[in-house]
């Protein structure tokens, strides 16, 4: 699947943190049926892009999370950094509504693409859940192995000295909160930025001034959120 060739100097840093779950038995049953997939199916994102956000943030530097669920499932949008599309893809309902609520908290101006890269490479670990999805098949690769990957993950993070600040969206990413050590991490909650509840309580609740609010707590540099 990928994770045992991937050179890339940041990757190594989470290679190295994650290492004993690539050795699982769940993780070499998940490689199979993801290459499975892969075999009979159009899977999204390409494989070189299944873990961006690792290749991009190394782990030292994964000062902010935030957690989203499944890649986009549509055509040319999921690449690997969750809520984010390549530069030229159309901004999805979710992605248009961070955009909203990113202008109304710090005033920066809507852009003109909808690639979060720049956050990435500031910081901001944008990580899946769930790391491939079947085209045209939301939900497709849920409860095959990804969760407890993903769940190692956020536990590693949580071990880091230097504290994180923990981004959760909608009551999927909520019910990650066991995971993390709030008295020692920030963890900031609303609802998800989804159409369907943006305006249960995600407008309105400010988390990119939030987010460097805390980062500059614990004497990190702030996310400069202008894309």
């Amino acid at each position: 699947m990928g994770a045992d060739r991937v050179k890339d100097p940041t990757w190594s840093s989470w290679k190295k943190v994650l290492a004993k779950e690539f050795k699982k038995p769940y993780f070499r049953q998940l490689t199979e049926f993801v290459s499975d997939e892969r075999r009979n199916h159009v899977v999204f994102p390409p494989s070189d892009d299944m873990f961006n956000a690792f290749k991009v943030t190394p782990y030292e530097k994964a000062n902010v999370l935030i957690l989203g669920q499944d890649p986009y499932h549509n055509a040319g949008q999921a690449h690997g950094l969750c809520f984010s599309v390549k530069p030229g893809v159309s901004s999805p309902p979710s992605l248009a509504n961070i955009f909203k609520e990113l202008s109304a908290d710090v005033g920066c101006g809507v852009p003109g693409h909808g690639s979060l890269l720049r956050w990435a490479e500031q910081g901001v670990f944008l990580l899946n859940s769930v790391l491939t999805v079947r085209a045209h098949e939301p939900g497709s690769h849920q409860n095959k192995g990804w969760e407890t990957f993903t769940d190692a993950v956020i536990a590693a993070l949580n071990e880091r000295e230097i504290p994180v600040v923990f981004v959760l969206w909608g009551k999927y990413a909520r019910d990650k909160k066991p995971l993390i050590d709030g008295s020692r991490h920030t963890i900031l909650e609303s609802a998800h930025p989804s159409p369907l509840s943006a305006h249960q309580g995600f407008f309105g609740s400010r988390p990119f001034s939030k987010i460097n609010t805390a980062l500059e707590k614990s004497g990190l540099d702030p996310i400069d959120w202008l894309l």
